[in-house]
């Protein structure tokens, strides 16, 4: 441990011994890195932010989806630095003014893409910053600079999101007519084939034998007719299972009949029997003797089918007549079906290149008609589009936060690049003060010598000064000081410069 104070002890006075060297090399090393700090261009930043709205009602009613808007909105945001609209903010600010060839123009959008940011904070919410750090421009021209990019940057947001979308829609709707006019040609000249055709074979049209889409549309149908004959035979087989467990006519009838007597006679016994009547009682014994007889009449009415006719049994009856009306018209179409197609069948197979070729010209009619209503349906859908993307501008966006004032630079941190600077002169002048000791063959201590040499030192001598002496080295001290005051006082010079040119941006 005192081995390193003592060599801690010896460093520092090796330096201080040769102080005049440390203060020089200080003094160029500081005022070097000084000027190099000076001669770096001060950047000011300016930055807005954007918020894009994605909710619209109208725009979801015509198929413009809020993932259609975050894709607008992403593209605009990747093309917005492109070297095309870069371009036109090199042009339309003060940095076109330093412009004088297309290399240079090249160098200028170049360098100018390194200092724009366009960060997406949130899906419906970004941020553009720029920055302006050219020396051929004063403080206050740079401040103003990143200001203008950032304003020119939001302006060609708005062109591309009006102007863009409406070439965009543009192009389509052309695209979309001449594909029109194509399918319109083609679709003629389909049906001038289909007339000559039906010129030369008029009995096509008449029999219809040839079409194999009167074929196909007749075999659906006979096969709908044989499912509802199926179904209608099915249902009147149910009713006539009904009818065959209902009764024709219900028992009773007239006031006075046998089953309506049986039914009053078993009413007043239960009255008697309420009343307390015992099976003894004369009159209970009685109205069971009646009992007995009506039920022997009652047996006899039902048997031989007198009473009451049945409604639910005549209102079946009905229901099948109905039925079986139904069966017998879905028969008579049926058996017309099988006619028809066996007729067309018949004159298929007797004309097969005929009736190919009407297949075919038919064929290809349909399929020209139906791309041709498609794209129809198709123009006057993106026509729709169009106009709600173009009138209403297809991203909404507002300026949250308009571009800022830059009121003093980001970068580079100079007050802290001064100190820095300060830092390294300093250590410069004590290093080299330090190695100057150590080239030369001096000793800072008696243990160094003894060390040096593997001798022993018996002692030292101090340094005896005369009052002369004294006075030249007092005097000396004082312009040390002096001069290291001053290294410090241009420090302070130069902080404060910097801040009152900070002032003067502002």
């Amino acid at each position: 441990m005192n081995s390193l104070y003592d060599q801690a002890i010896a460093a520092l006075y090796s330096v201080w011994n040769r102080r005049w060297l440390a203060l020089g090399v200080a003094w160029g090393v500081c005022l070097l890195g000084w000027l190099v700090v000076a001669f770096i261009p001060n950047s000011y930043e300016s930055k807005s932010r954007i918020f894009v709205q994605l909710d619209d009602a109208l725009a979801e009613q015509v198929g413009i989806g809020v993932a259609d808007r975050k894709r607008d909105i992403e593209r605009i945001r990747q093309t917005l630095t492109s070297a095309v609209n870069l371009e036109k903010v090199v042009r339309s600010t003060q940095l076109g003014d330093t412009v004088q060839s297309p290399k240079e123009m090249e160098k200028t959008v170049l360098a100018l893409a390194e200092d724009i940011k366009v960060v997406s904070e949130q899906d419906n919410l970004f941020e553009i910053t720029a920055e302006s750090g050219n020396g051929s421009f004063s403080e206050a021209e740079n401040a103003k600079l990143a200001q203008d990019i950032v304003q020119k940057l939001i302006d060609i947001f708005r062109e591309e999101n009006l102007s863009g979308n409406r070439g965009e829609m543009t192009e389509t709707m052309e695209f979309v007519n001449q594909q029109l006019a194509q399918r319109e040609k083609e679709l003629e000249r389909a049906e001038q084939r289909r007339l000559a055709f039906e010129a030369e074979h008029p009995e096509m049209i008449q029999g219809g034998a040839a079409n194999q889409q009167r074929l196909e549309s007749t075999r659906t149908e006979l096969r709908n007719v044989s499912a509802d004959l199926a179904a209608a035979q099915s249902a009147l087989a149910a009713i006539g299972g009904q009818l065959a467990g209902t009764p024709k006519a219900l028992p009773g009838g007239a006031i006075g009949s046998a089953a309506s007597s049986l039914m009053r006679a078993e009413t007043d016994l239960a009255g008697m029997r309420a009343r307390g009547l015992t099976d003894s009682h004369p009159d209970v014994i009685s109205v069971k003797n009646q009992i007995k007889t009506l039920k022997v009449a009652a047996q006899n009415e039902k048997t031989s089918g007198t009473g009451l006719p049945n409604p639910a049994y005549t209102s079946l009856i009905s229901i099948r007549a109905e039925r079986e009306a139904n069966v017998q018209a879905l028969n008579s179409r049926k058996t017309a079906l099988q006619s028809e197609l066996a007729k067309l069948t018949a004159q298929q197979i007797s004309n097969p290149e005929i009736a190919a070729q009407a297949q075919r010209i038919s064929r290809d009619y349909d399929v020209l008609r139906k791309q041709y209503d498609k794209l129809l349906q198709d123009r006057e859908e993106l026509r729709l589009r169009g106009e709600v993307k173009t009138e209403r501008e297809a991203v909404k966006f507002e300026i949250v936060d308009p571009p800022t004032t830059p009121r003093a630079p980001v970068a580079p941190n100079r007050p802290l690049l001064l100190f820095g600077v300060l830092f390294v002169g300093i250590g410069a002048g004590c290093g080299a003060a330090f190695a100057m000791s150590q080239l030369r063959s001096t000793f800072a201590t008696t243990a160094s010598l003894e060390k040096a040499t593997g001798l022993p030192v018996l002692g030292a001598i101090s340094q005896t000064l005369t009052e002369a002496s004294r006075e030249v080295r007092k005097r000396k001290l004082k312009y040390f000081y002096g001069a290291s005051a001053a290294l410090a006082g241009l420090f302070i010079v130069l902080l404060a410069a910097e801040f009152f040119q900070r002032g003067m941006v502002a």
